[in-house]
């Protein structure tokens, strides 16, 4: 059976979550990412895209 080919983007984490609001760690948590320069992929859907505007000063975005 076919794998199904779906986009998917890469996502950095760039900056501390210290000092931010919880609503922010929450979201970057939820993302999967711990350490700052970590990279994890996720799908390009609408809960990702809503996810990265919440922490859009934090994280870096690429097309994986």
């Amino acid at each position: 059976m076919a794998a199904k080919s779906e986009k998917k983007l890469k996502i950095t984490l760039i900056k501390s979550t210290i000092g931010q609001v919880p609503k922010a760690r929450a979201t970057i948590a939820a993302m999967g990412l711990r350490k700052i320069g970590q990279t994890v992929e996720l799908p390009d859907n609408g809960a990702t895209k809503g996810q990265i505007q919440c922490v859009r000063h934090m994280v870096k975005v690429e097309e994986a």
